[in-house]
């Protein structure tokens, strides 16, 4: 497919001089965090669980430390808990635990009562392509021990490395596992144990799909988003629109309309394509600016008709519209209506920050202002 792309220059920096290096990441790991928990311990977590070489720290490395995938047939097996702190906006703050396959986190010197309480979402991985009758009794084992602890937990399972697996031994697969998950909870009597699947692979977009879904549910405003999404879209002429993390590509929210994989694969593939053109020809003389700031905006055009357009809403957060040419030549109405969403969101922000995170905040309060996006005066969202 034939691409036309324009990409203004980028201003002024945010501190980033290169196009996802080490350092425009999260940050270090801290490791071996078995004893007290630190300060920073009370915001929500994320937790990577599953046997040995299931690819728990391959996931972590490719969606939130840029490394490829290729790269990851070289780590070494993880021995100790691995702590990251992400902060991928000002309200969007938790942290993944790479647990390593061996450990067991049911010793009784082990406070796996400290852990689960401040969990929001726990991840299960699961190797596809192995027997994965003793990573199910495992997967078991930990939801059941989590839920009783804290019901409040999202439990997740990614059935992993199915990128070796035909399509119809895929959809067995999870078929399969989700079968033999539920009888097993139902035979404990936990029904009241929901557990998500998803199918991924770190060597296309499905682990960057499956992680925005996880991190969604970790979102008290997502309904907010959602909505002002959905009004800047019927305002605009726009037939799809993503909130995305820079750094990730993980979308924390898009509008109402069903997500078409190929058009996520487009807008990540877009992300990318902006910070490589900016860092060639969007710093300064010295090498000193961003690939990424206030001033970031994009247009590519496809040969079918389709216009991809991107702008900057914060230092984390990038908005990706795909729309038709013709409903783009109406550039000056978007821009305006962009310019409303964007003061929106920023103000969804300020609500965010101040707002302390728990794992049963009802969403959809924190900007009840009236919001314009064509000149005349919504419902408040």
């Amino acid at each position: 497919m034939s691409i036309q792309y324009e990409v203004e220059p980028l201003a002024d920096s945010y501190g980033v001089a290169d196009s996802f290096p080490k350092d425009f990441g999260y940050g270090e790991e801290e490791a071996d965090i078995e004893d007290s928990p630190t300060p920073s311990d009370s915001k929500p977590r994320i937790l990577l669980m599953g046997l040995r070489r299931s690819g728990k720290s391959s996931i972590q490395k490719v969606v939130f430390h840029k490394m490829s995938p290729n790269e990851t047939l070289f780590l070494e097996s993880t021995n100790k808990i691995y702590k990251d702190d992400i902060s991928s906006s000002s309200f969007v703050n938790f942290q993944i635990w790479d647990f390593p396959g061996q450990v067991d986190f049911f010793d009784p010197t082990f406070d796996y009562e400290m852990i689960f309480r401040g969990t929001g979402a726990l991840i299960f991985v699961i190797d596809a392509q192995d027997d994965y009758v003793e990573a199910l009794g495992r997967l078991h084992l930990t939801v059941s021990r989590a839920y009783r602890v804290n019901p409040e937990i999202n439990f997740e399972v990614f059935i992993h490395k199915v990128d070796g697996l035909s399509d119809d031994h895929k959809i067995e697969t999870q078929r399969d596992i989700h079968q033999r998950a539920n009888d097993d909870l139902a035979d404990a009597s936990l029904e009241k144990l929901h557990l998500s699947f998803y199918l991924t692979s770190i060597y296309d977009h499905s682990i960057f799909e499956a992680f925005s879904k996880v991190v969604q549910k970790l979102i008290p405003q997502l309904p907010t988003l959602e909505n002002l999404l959905n009004i800047f879209i019927s305002n605009s002429g726009i037939e799809k629109a993503f909130l995305f993390d820079v750094v990730s590509k993980i979308y924390i929210a898009t509008d109402s309309s069903p997500v078409d994989m190929q058009s996520y694969e487009l807008c990540c593939d877009m992300i990318d394509v902006v910070i490589d053109v900016s860092c060639i020809y969007g710093l300064k003389e010295d090498g000193s600016g961003s690939a990424y700031d206030k001033e970031s905006m994009a247009i590519i055009k496809l040969n079918n008709t389709t216009v991809l357009y991107l702008k900057e809403v914060t230092k984390f957060l990038a908005l990706v519209c795909i729309l038709r040419e013709e409903s783009f030549e109406r550039k000056g109405l978007i821009d305006y209506n962009f310019h409303c969403f964007r003061k929106a969101i920023h103000e969804v922000f300020e609500v965010g920050v101040s707002t302390p995170w728990t794992g049963s905040q009802v969403a959809g309060t924190p900007c009840t202002k009236a919001v314009t996006l064509n000149g005349t005066p919504r419902s408040t969202v």
